[in-house]
């Protein structure tokens, strides 16, 4: 099949399941065998809604040096008119409801932020590439969709090596989490925009509840499971020790059960691409997942991350190990039950931990599951300076530090901005606080994972993995050995057939 060819064919897929033509196990059949990842699709994400409230921060302006750069550098594209798809995330909605009336003003543009659910963010870009129409001059890109879109986009440093008239003074790329950059920017040698957006699972718990307990946050996870237990026999069944995300056949519970499984030193798969959650450290993870579940509210196998942060969000469970973006929102005393409550810490640590050359599919091993994203410029933009020209504006230091203060939610994809005087100035209880960030910053450094990345993850992650972990918490399955055994002859089958 064309290039050309195939990028219609994707186009239409995609266009099809958002339209209801196609049903989901169909589609992301076809997903995986255009090496199209898809780990949100049809599963309805709703992050946190964060407040956009900084009370006791220093003023929160755009620096006036920033905004001279853009004003003079933005001469010859005045009037020009420029539009990014993206999913709702803080950074996206920090610029589209705060922000982007600075660089309105200064440049001379109008900007255009189209905020949807992630299948038609995906649905715009897709249409986009097949038809070089140039209707979007930026693209949001999940980063289980680098590798299908990576040579659709500008590598960014070769847009600041081509075009050194138009480069921000001080963008410094060095500066962006070497992590985030190889686990999420980056395809082969390309970099496919830069880090945006980083959802990462850390530890939320609530302090009250320990302090009660005389607990400290467990620094193991066979600790947490002993905590949790103990908070359920103690105050069962109006409070739980734990929580998830659990429901059968959701991409969420195929997150659960990655934080678990590289958590007692296993992996998805080993070198020679085999799945592997079916060894002796996969079936450990399974037992302790089992022992877990007991410690959890009943209804949590019919819950997204959505259920689990309310649960914790309206005093049912004092524990969870997920994103860290719902902290601030926990914070919201105009939303939660448990506004100032509520600490972050690090993931207990794992029992062991494979490297990645133990690994297949360039999988990374770590408790700190993360699910990031990546801006950048489309080649088929009609005004690729001028989207530059914005790119840079939306991901420098000055910008990063106004969007994290305004809407704390995931952290920063910048190192220096975890250390800036404003954020640290809202290391406070309330809505939108960054008190957490420290935890997400090294967490990003020394506990993250990542999925493995093969056009067959769509299928796997979002059906084949979850649909039969479902059935075996709904007790169709005689054993965890037989559930791991026909998840692997399952997906075994479905990569090799790729």
């Amino acid at each position: 099949m064309r290039d050309s060819d195939r990028k219609f064919y994707r186009a239409k897929i995609v266009d099809d399941y958002v339209r209801g033509r196609l049903d989901r196990r169909s589609f992301l059949k076809a997903a995986s065998a255009l090496g199209l990842g898809a780990g949100l699709f049809g599963t309805g994400m709703a992050r946190p809604r964060l407040s956009f409230a900084a009370s006791g921060t220093p003023t929160l302006e755009p620096s006036a040096d920033v905004l001279a750069w853009v004003k003079e550098v933005s001469k010859p594209f005045a009037g020009t008119t420029l539009r990014l798809a993206t999913e709702s995330t803080p950074p996206s909605n920090a610029i589209n409801s705060q922000l982007k009336k600075y660089f309105e003003e200064a440049s001379g543009m109008t900007v255009e932020i189209e905020v949807l659910p992630l299948e038609q963010v995906l649905q715009k870009l897709t249409l986009d590439i097949a038809s070089q129409l140039g209707t979007y001059d930026l693209y949001y890109i999940d980063q289980s969709w680098a590798a299908s879109v990576s040579r659709d986009v500008f590598d960014p440093r070769e847009q600041m090596a081509e075009k050194p008239d138009l480069a921000m003074p001080d963008y410094n790329m060095d500066d962006f989490l070497p992590a985030l950059v190889d686990g999420i920017a980056k395809y082969e040698d390309r970099w496919v925009g830069v880090p945006y957006d980083i959802p990462i699972f850390i530890m939320q718990y609530r302090k009250d509840i320990y302090d009660k307990m005389g607990f400290k946050a467990p620094e193991t996870l066979e600790e947490y499971y002993e905590q949790a237990k103990a908070i359920t026999e103690e105050m069962g069944p109006n409070m739980f020790g734990s929580t998830g995300q659990m429901k059968s056949g959701h991409y969420s519970l195929e997150c659960d059960w990655t934080a678990w499984l590289w958590g007692h030193g296993g992996s998805i798969f080993t070198p020679d691409r085999k799945f592997s959650g079916n060894d002796e450290a996969g079936l450990a993870a399974m037992e302790y997942w089992d022992r877990l579940k007991t410690t959890m509210p009943p209804g949590v196998t019919g819950w997204t991350w959505d259920g689990q942060g309310q649960s914790v969000a309206q005093g049912v469970a004092a524990t969870m190990m997920s994103w860290g973006e719902f902290f601030p929102y926990f914070d919201d005393p105009n939303a939660t039950k448990v506004s100032g409550l509520m600490e972050a810490a690090r993931c207990p640590k794992p029992k062991a931990l494979r490297t990645v050359s133990e690994t297949g599919f360039g999988e990374i091993p770590g408790v700190g599951h993360q699910g990031g994203s990546s801006l950048a410029v489309s080649r088929n933009s009609k005004a690729p300076d001028a989207a530059w020209i914005f790119m840079q504006w939306a991901t420098c230091y000055d910008t990063q530090v106004l969007i994290t203060a305004l809407g704390g939610g995931t952290g920063p994809t910048r190192e220096s901005v975890y250390d800036d005087e404003r954020i640290i100035a809202n290391r406070r209880v309330g809505a939108g606080t960054t008190r957490h960030l420290d935890v997400v910053r090294e967490t990003i450094a020394k506990d993250m994972g990542s999925e493995p990345d093969l056009p067959q993850w769509a299928e796997l992650s979002n059906d084949t993995i979850p649909v039969r972990l479902g059935k075996y918490f709904a007790g169709e399955y005689s054993s965890a050995k037989e559930a791991m055994d026909d998840i692997a002859q399952a997906t075994d089958k479905i990569v090799s057939a790729g």
